[in-house]
């Protein structure tokens, strides 16, 4: 975010703290598709990505006055987008109850561009290309759902919503190495999946032992 944008937040954020609802509005209409997204992904279903999203900014205006910067606004809201929809899981009792906190490090050959690029592929005007990209949007999604809950936030928030590791340790209130080690989990996990399934990704997303 340039000094323009992040002034103007700023003064969105001040206003909200004060009660200007229109203010608070503006903020929404800038982080909805954000919040949205990352739900999304992290439940794999439409209608209650959008009702828990709507929680998140009422919480969050209900909330506003508490928040006091320093973390950025984006990873203030992140968790208790995050916190919401990990209070779904628990009251489904479908949430992982795998740890990773003691899981070591490793390097794996997944990349952050190679995933940026399946998550934020185009749609086209080509009927072909629609449906292709619709299917590898699904295979992504049944990738990530098959991923640990932490494992799985760990990742969205990182490589597909482009979070530094700071913001994700923020959102999930754990430490750096805790993050690391959840990435690097999960996209080992998520590439040996895509891995599996390559016959049915575009030759120029299918992942190679060449891959930096």
């Amino acid at each position: 975010m340039d000094k323009l944008a992040q002034d103007k937040e700023e003064q969105l954020i001040t206003h909200s703290q004060q009660g200007d609802v229109d203010a608070f509005n503006q903020l929404v209409s800038f982080y909805q598709q954000l919040v949205y997204n990352t739900i999304f992904r992290l439940l794999g279903d439409y209608d209650t990505a959008s009702d828990i999203t709507q929680d998140t900014f009422i919480a969050a205006f209900k909330a506003i006055r508490t928040y006091r910067g320093g973390a950025s606004f984006r990873a203030w809201l992140l968790r208790i987008g995050t916190n919401l929809t990990y209070d779904h899981w628990r009251r489904l009792q479908r949430r992982p109850t795998s740890s990773l906190d003691e899981i070591e490090e490793e390097e794996h050959r997944y990349t952050l561009s190679r995933l940026q690029s399946v998550a934020s592929a185009e749609l086209s005007a080509n009927p072909e290309e629609h449906i292709l990209t619709r299917e590898l949007q699904e295979l992504l999604q049944q990738g990530l759902a098959r991923l640990p809950l932490e494992q799985r936030t760990a990742v969205i928030l990182c490589d597909i919503q482009g979070l530094t590791y700071e913001e994700v340790a923020q959102i999930t209130r754990t430490t750096l190495g805790t993050v690391r080690s959840r990435i690097s989990r999960g996209r080992s996990r998520l590439r040996d999946y895509l891995d599996a399934h390559k016959e049915l990704l575009p030759r120029n997303y299918r992942l190679s032992n060449k891959i930096d």
